[in-house]
This record gives structure tokens, C-alpha cells and sequence, in this order.
């Protein structure tokens, strides 16, 4: 099956790979020559511009979006709509919000082009071990372009699905993002905890290692924890700063919409948020609150020279 795949980032590169070691012919487009360049090196089909890209790919036509998410992606949407037709296909892969996913199939609708939008989790491994496919959209329209899914997916009959009409790709992606903020600051408190006991001079890769195996607590993302303290179990070269996709606020946003708790997802969002604070103003205001009424000894830092 052809395919466009516009965005060839390290994630957009790896899928264009992996389609085409299933038999795809993929045409590629990047704004970034070079990114072109690499994946044409790989055997994919390259192209200059949209313009390029579509008119190499044949009537439906199906192109893939792995851009930035938000004003890029509708830019992108804007500028193909003059070269599509009645019948083709734009799927949204990157992690948009889902409420813009809704608004896009509604706008592609009146032209009668079809929207998909695919949650797509994997990262840098998904060129292997295959991607998770979460997929919003028509029956019809899910079922022509099923042979592209399970190519990505792990195996065709799983790690993909269609969870639900437009829309619905995006949103169980976002909970999943949720869900892993969770459990990534669960395993980074664990492992703080144990690194803190010094008395005990406890071996944290050892210990990432034998918990794998058998333990309730194995998980992907313990094999990562493992792989990342292998080379340097006390992170000396890592800054303490955690950045955010937007999913994990999305989130919370909407647990907060539906009236569901979610202290877990909501604590850990705001632990990345609170990595980021340098000046810490809220702990400073602490340490003189407690001063003033208690007389407890402030900290203070040396005046500069």
C-alpha cells in the first residue's frame, strides 16, 4: 500500500522504515532536506514539497502527519487541502489534542476527505518492536487502511485497534500519557527512596534488574530504568528537569471536566511542573513563613560580589 508520511523526525523516519520493510512504498517529505535525504538513503520515496508528495501517491490517496501538534498540524491540513480529493485520507499520528481531532473530521468532512486520528506510543523502539496504535475514525475508512496498522503495530492482530469514531484515537493516547506520568514518578520515588538509604549501599541498576523478572512491578519502563542506570546509577549527568508532551495536562484537565479524581496523574504532572522551578519562590516563601513564627533558621544565600 503507498502511503505519505510528512514529518521525518527520528519517530517519522523509524515508521516510513518499518512500513517499508512490510512492503509499503512510502513517499517522505520533511521541511528539512537532509531528513529526506536519509529515509530516500533507507529506500523511501522522496519528495521537495506537498506538492511533490502528493502527486507521487495514487488516487485514495492516505498521508500520514507526524508534526508538532497544534498550529503546524493545521497549517499542514490547510496547505494540502488544495491538492486532495474526494475520497483521500489524512491521518494524524502525532499527539494532538483530541477536541482538535473532532473539530479537523468535521472540517475534512464537508470536503469529503477523511480524517484518522491515530494515538501512536513507541517512541524510538517502535521501529522493532512494533507501535501501539490507538485509532479514531469511520469503520470504512479504518478498514482500507488496516494493512498500514498492522504493519506498524507489534503483530497485525495486536497492539492496534479502533477504539472509536474521530476523536477517540487521540483521547485514549492522552490517557495513556497520563497513566505513564504516573507510573514513571512512581518508580522515580522508589528508587530515590532506596538511593537515600546510604546505610544499606543498595545497587539501584541490581536492584531495576532482578525487579523484571517475575515481580509485580515489571513493566516496559522498567526495562528502560534498567537500561538507564547500567551506565551511571547516580545520574551525575542528568539535570533534575522534566519536561511535558501537554498530554499529561490534557489529562487533568479532563478528569476535572468528568468530575473523576486522578491524584495520582494530577501529583505527577505537577512534579514535572515543579522540576522545572529553579528560584522555587513557593520554598522560599516557606522557609520566612516558618521564621516569622517560629524562629526557625533560614537558609540564606551569600550576596553577590
Amino acid at each position: 500500500m503507498d502511503l505519505g508520511m510528512i514529518g521525518l523526525g527520528r519517530m517519522g523516519a523509524n515508521m516510513t522504515e518499518r512500513l517499508m520493510r512490510g512492503g509499503h512504498r512510502v513517499v517522505g517529505y520533511d521541511r528539512a532536506a537532509e531528513s529526506v535525504q536519509r529515509v530516500v538513503g533507507k529506500g523511501a520515496v522522496g519528495a521537495d514539497s506537498l506538492a511533490s508528495l502528493v502527486g507521487q501517491l495514487p488516487a485514495p490517496r492516505a498521508i500520514w502527519l507526524m508534526v508538532p501538534s497544534g498550529d503546524p498540524v493545521d497549517a499542514t491540513i490547510d496547505a494540502l487541502i488544495p491538492m486532495l480529493s474526494p475520497g483521500d485520507t489524512i491521518i494524524d499520528g502525532g499527539n494532538s489534542n483530541y477536541k482538535d481531532g473532532m473539530r479537523r473530521a468535521l472540517m475534512l468532512k464537508e470536503r469529503s476527505i477523511d480524517f484518522v486520528d491515530a494515538g501512536t506510543s513507541g517512541g524510538i523502539w517502535g521501529i522493532n518492536e512494533g507501535y501501539s496504535l490507538m485509532v479514531g475514525g469511520d469503520d470504512a475508512v479504518i478498514d482500507r487502511l488496516r494493512p498500514i496498522f498492522e504493519t506498524l503495530a507489534p503483530a497485525a492482530d495486536r497492539g492496534w485497534g479502533h477504539v472509536g469514531p474521530c476523536g477517540s484515537g487521540h483521547f485514549v493516547k492522552m490517557i495513556h500519557n497520563g497513566i505513564e506520568y504516573g507510573m514513571m514518578q512512581a518508580y522515580a520515588e522508589g528508587f530515590s527512596i532506596m538511593k537515600h538509604k546510604k546505610e544499606f549501599g543498595i545497587d539501584l541498576h541490581q536492584v531495576a534488574e532482578l525487579w523484571r523478572h517475575g515481580s509485580v512491578v515489571r513493566s516496559w519502563l522498567l526495562d528502560l530504568t534498567a537500561l538507564a542506570l547500567e551506565g551511571d546509577a547516580d545520574l551525575h549527568e542528568v539535570e533534575p528537569f522534566v519536561a511535558d508532551s501537554g498530554e499529561g495536562r490534557w489529562t487533568v484537565a479532563e478528569a476535572i471536566d468528568l468530575d473523576v479524581p486522578a491524584p495520582v496523574i494530577t501529583l505527577s504532572l505537577l512534579e514535572r511542573i515543579r522540576s522545572r522551578d529553579t528560584e522555587s519562590f513557593a520554598d522560599r516563601m516557606l522557609a520566612v513563613m516558618r521564621e516569622q513564627f517560629g524562629g526557625h533558621a533560614v537558609k540564606r544565600e551569600e550576596a553577590q560580589q
